[in-house]
């Protein structure tokens, strides 16, 4: 049943089987500003996915190494899907037990991927109930947006939670969408705004800095009902794009935009990795709903996994709270992002708008890294401003950008070195160590301008528009420049990019060195998080690309 899965719906996280039961056995949350609407009637059509256990995870860690460390001799040797799935696709045992418990309950609706690694079924409220001890669906709604989740924790048999990492389509709710629309009334009419061409300027890429090969492809992803309208696309490079060859279409959506406005996040995602990745073709991936049960997030993922031809470099422009998410859950996900990783395809997640976080735990405060940002195995990408707003100057920290370390994944081998100079050489200044892991893996890995961008969207020009979402896209646009210069030198995909970053140690990058991001507002950090330094820092990373020194370093295999 090696099916195209094409799905939708706003991004939310599931929970996971633990021993039986959720990782948690209290009720769960809803919050405040998802309003309940009814009890799902028994005959109302769900749809869950079912994440089988996967094989040889280590091995696939292993050749995720291999393929992307320049130093070694598997480097740029990445894996095709088949490969892929033939190493980590369930056993014979797990697939016995999984399909036997769902057909024991008159299941059978079911579609799998080409990995073999989700289920994803349709059934009815009264069946899933019974499927899923404890369960009890609802309706709730915001901003217009329905969903259906289950309210309280559900159980698995024994002999099957060995066989699964999660169920989706249950417990997460969305988190809400950031305001990208910073109007500052000091700097309107007088700030310079960020542009293409500005960007090209800082960055120093010329008129020639485009694609020109065949096999070369980028993509943005949209969640939370996030829709660009092409009409927006074609009038912003009608605008903007004057300077350089460029598309105002997209190539390809993968799933169906959505009706009614366009969401400045998606706009601002594509008219930014088009003008920046210019003439390269892009694909949208868009999330609208189809099923309330349904995780936009999930979906996308696998799709990932379920399509043979796929763009070279995704960004994405969100997250969630690490501490929201069940580690068994983002453990399972960072497996995606190193199937993804194998094939060559590099993903570029922004690193959050919140600073370093905060999160009150009682009379104590913590720093709260966020999520996918904080995976071992994407790119992540943080966010800067001009020093002086009224020209191209060099660049500092904006103090939204986000960064930390993580309080579940440990700190990866590739960027110990960069990360434990940092840390011993800012550490009398650094904020006290109860509020960070400094075991943990560190970002972001680099960054870009963040502050005050120019938007067009739903037919007018927005000034203002700030955020690591304006950011990732940028860099993800320059990563497509710098593979299709490499395809035309015969040489593989960039792929999983870190590694390689990590041993150039700040060569052909912008060192940031200026500027903090927030933090706790509290007595002992006074709403500060951490600070640029010389070299790597968890607020800009490594710096923002000098892009003909990053092509020329990148192009010496």
């Amino acid at each position: 049943m090696n099916k195209l899965l094409v799905f939708s719906l706003p991004f939310l996280f599931s929970s996971v089987v633990w021993s039986g039961y959720l990782e948690s056995d209290q009720d769960v949350l809803i919050p405040q500003e998802w309003a309940h609407v009814d009890r799902v009637g028994p005959t109302e059509e769900l749809e869950l996915t079912f994440a089988l256990k996967q094989q040889n995870v280590h091995l696939l860690e292993e050749k995720l190494r291999l393929v992307s460390d320049p130093d070694s001799v598997q480097y740029g040797k990445h894996l095709s899907l088949e490969e892929v799935a033939s190493l980590v696709r369930p056993s014979d045992l797990t697939e016995k037990v999984v399909h036997r418990w769902l057909q024991s309950h008159g299941i059978t609706n079911c579609l799998t991927i080409r990995t073999q690694d989700f289920l994803q079924c349709t059934m009815t409220a009264e069946t899933a109930e019974r499927l899923l001890p404890g369960s009890r669906f609802h309706r709730y709604m915001r901003d217009g947006h329905y969903l259906v989740r289950s309210s309280a924790p559900y159980s698995v048999p024994d002999d099957v939670h060995h066989h699964l990492d999660f169920v989706g389509g249950l417990h997460r709710l969305p988190p809400k969408g950031l305001d990208l629309s910073k109007k500052q009334k000091s700097k309107a009419g007088f700030h310079l705004g960020v542009t293409p061409a500005v960007l090209r300027t800082r960055y120093n890429l010329t008129s020639a800095d485009v694609g020109s090969v065949q096999n070369n492809s980028q993509a943005v992803a949209q969640f939370l009902e996030q829709y660009y309208h092409p009409a927006d696309l074609s009038e912003f490079m009608a605008m903007f794009g004057g300077g350089f060859q460029h598309r105002s279409e997209v190539d390809r959506v993968v799933g169906t935009q959505g009706g009614g406005k366009a969401g400045i996040e998606a706009s601002l995602d594509v008219e930014y990795i088009m003008s920046t990745g210019a003439n390269i073709s892009t694909w949208v991936f868009t999330n609208p709903g189809r099923h309330e049960s349904q995780e936009p997030f999930l979906q996308w993922m696998i799709l990932l996994s379920n399509m043979t031809d796929l763009p070279w470099v995704h960004t994405i422009s969100y997250g969630d709270d690490e501490d929201s998410l069940s580690a068994a859950y983002m453990t399972r996900i960072n497996t995606e992002f190193m199937k993804a990783g194998v094939r060559g395809i590099s993903l570029l997640f922004a690193s959050g708008d919140s600073g370093a976080g905060c999160r009150h735990l009682g009379k104590e405060n913590t720093f709260r890294p966020s999520f996918p940002a904080s995976s071992p195995y994407v790119t992540t990408v943080g966010g800067t401003s001009f020093k002086n707003p009224y020209k191209v100057t060099y660049e500092v920290t904006d103090s939204i950008s986000g960064g930390g370390f993580s309080n579940i994944f440990k700190m990866p081998d590739y960027q110990t070195t960069a990360v434990n100079s940092y840390l011993k050489t800012v550490a009398a200044s650094l904020p006290p160590k109860s509020y960070f892991n400094t075991s943990g893996r560190a970002y972001p890995d680099m960054a870009a301008l963040s502050d005050n961008y120019w938007v067009v969207s739903n037919r007018v020009p927005v000034p203002w528009v700030s955020g690591t979402s304006a950011s990732t896209p940028v860099v993800g646009g320059m990563l497509s420049l710098i593979n299709d210069q490499r395809f035309m030198k015969g040489l593989p995909a960039l792929g999983f990019l870190n590694p390689r970053l990590y041993k150039l140690n700040g060569k052909a990058l912008f060192d940031v060195t200026e500027g903090c991001h927030y933090g706790c507002l509290d007595e002992q950090v006074q709403g500060q998080g951490f600070c640029a330094a010389p070299s790597w820092d968890p607020v800009t990373g490594w710096g923002t690309p000098n892009y003909p020194a990053l092509l020329a370093v990148l192009l010496s295999d």
